[in-house]
């Protein structure tokens, strides 16, 4: 069972929105907090409100720096080495800081290529500012302590119109943003504005496994996160949390690989079944069909694991006349099975137990073990079966 975060981008995302949302969601935040703590960063203080964007709550994630701080948020005063000597020198676990270290140099790489710089050479005037370290930092840490095993996302609306930065005036989204976004999906919605900051792209570009519509899972939770203006709509990051559904015990996908054959050598097919099964085949069976022109056939069934489909697919083409498979997943419900000796009147036998939700309801003598029996004996086969069927003592559990 796996839990994922769905994140609905209707209205852009930014790194504070998705702390928010995440905290909304049911995050503690003296948890988050005290993790941020292993950054051995001063001069700030974390601050989580309940605000109403349009009709609708959500939780506004904020950095509050002191006054003389404040005029340096946008100041080009680190460098990507800076960021991640900040993030090497934390106590934060290994996988976290390898996340937030590829966050920060997608977009470093995006500002360099911007700005024709070489990398280390850019500063970072939106992920220079301790705010935004936290964000980054902060989001990965919201997604460990809630257990996200998998993150997805909706497309994301990027807004429309002209932002305005410390570079001068540029269309929605800003070079930067739109550089990190290769690849994803995006679009302009009605509001005039920024909606997608570097920090939120960076962030869900590298953590989202996909794009796309909300996939099937069975919803816990639902957070909001809120952005700082007010918009037409409401201006709110929404999270779903969740995990997929269940799969039934015994429950598994096989590939199913079926070809009709009317002009084959009858003398081919026990060569062929041999194959099948040395190379991994669940099941090879042959059913009696008519096909054109009246012709008998046979429909040729192979039953396979998905990753042994391709390696018996190239014998069913190199060892039979075939010119063309159908192939096609099927789940199949098994019943979980144990192999045991069993004491009988003709010595020790092997017996197949079959059990459903932890049930013996099959107790089956091994059919090369009956054939040695009879012949050993020199008693009929078919009796030694139906005296073996009478004799199965199952075993207590």
């Amino acid at each position: 069972m796996s839990r994922i975060a769905y994140f609905d981008c209707f209205s852009g995302i930014s790194g504070d929105m998705i702390i928010g949302a995440l905290l909304d969601a049911g995050l503690p935040f003296d948890d988050l907090k005290n993790e941020l703590a292993k950054l051995n960063l001063t001069d700030y203080e974390l601050k989580c409100e309940k605000v109403v964007k349009n009709h609708i709550s959500g939780s506004k994630f904020d950095v509050v720096l002191p006054p003389a701080q404040e005029g340096k948020k946008a100041a080009p005063y680190r460098h990507l080495k800076n960021l991640n000597d900040i993030i090497d020198r934390s106590s934060l676990d290994e996988k976290l800081k390898f996340d937030a270290k590829r966050i920060f140099h997608k977009i470093a790489e995006a500002e360099a290529k911007v700005h024709n710089q070489p990398i280390e050479k850019v500063h970072f005037h939106e992920i220079g500012a301790l705010d935004t370290i936290i964000d980054v930092v902060g989001a990965l840490i919201a997604l460990k302590l809630l257990s996200i095993g998998k993150v997805y996302c909706s497309k994301l609306n990027v807004g429309s119109g002209f932002v305005t930065f410390s570079h001068g005036t540029f269309p929605v989204p800003a070079p930067a943003t739109a550089e990190i976004l290769k690849g994803v999906p995006v679009y302009a919605g009605d509001i005039n504005g920024e909606l997608v900051t570097p920090t939120g792209a960076a962030i869900i570009s590298t953590i989202a496994e996909k794009f796309g519509p909300l996939p099937v899972l069975i919803t816990e939770h639902v957070g909001y996160g809120a952005g700082s203006r007010d918009l037409p709509q409401p201006n709110l990051l929404r999270v779903f949390i969740g995990r997929t559904e269940e799969p039934s015990p015994n429950l598994d996908q096989v590939a199913v690989i079926e070809t009709n054959i009317d002009d084959m050598n009858p003398q081919l097919y026990e060569h062929v079944i041999e194959k099948l099964f040395a190379a991994g085949a669940l099941e090879v069976f042959l059913t009696n069909i008519m096909m054109k022109k009246n012709r008998p056939g046979i429909l040729l069934t192979v039953l396979a694991n998905l990753a042994d489909q391709d390696r018996l697919v190239k014998i069913c083409f190199e060892e039979t006349t075939t010119i063309g498979l159908r192939i096609r997943q099927e789940c199949r419900k098994i019943l979980d099975r144990e192999i045991k000796e069993v004491e009988t009147i003709f010595g020790k036998v092997r017996v197949k137990f079959s059990c459903l939700d932890g049930e013996i309801i099959n107790a089956v003598p091994e059919f090369d073990d009956c054939k040695e029996i009879a012949s050993k004996t020199k008693l009929p086969l078919k009796q030694v079966l139906r005296e073996l069927g009478k004799l199965v003592v199952v075993p207590q559990k």
